[in-house]
């Protein structure tokens, strides 16, 4: 998800997102771990995202 789609949405998506690609990136992790991903990068880019989405969430309550 880029920058870009992520200012674009209300904080309530925001948050609904951020919750969805959380639990989507545990579930992938603990996958991971058990079996190797068959596109392991896939793990790096729902991190990001997440990270993306907190940071946005993190600027819009500090105004």
């Amino acid at each position: 998800m880029k920058q870009s789609e992520i200012k674009e949405l209300s904080t309530a998506d925001l948050q609904d997102k951020l919750g969805a690609l959380k639990k989507n990136y545990t579930d992938l992790k603990m996958a991971h771990a058990i079996t190797p991903l068959e596109n392991p990068l896939e793990l790096r880019s729902l991190r990001r995202a997440v990270a993306r989405i907190a940071t946005e969430l993190t600027k819009r309550e500090l105004q």
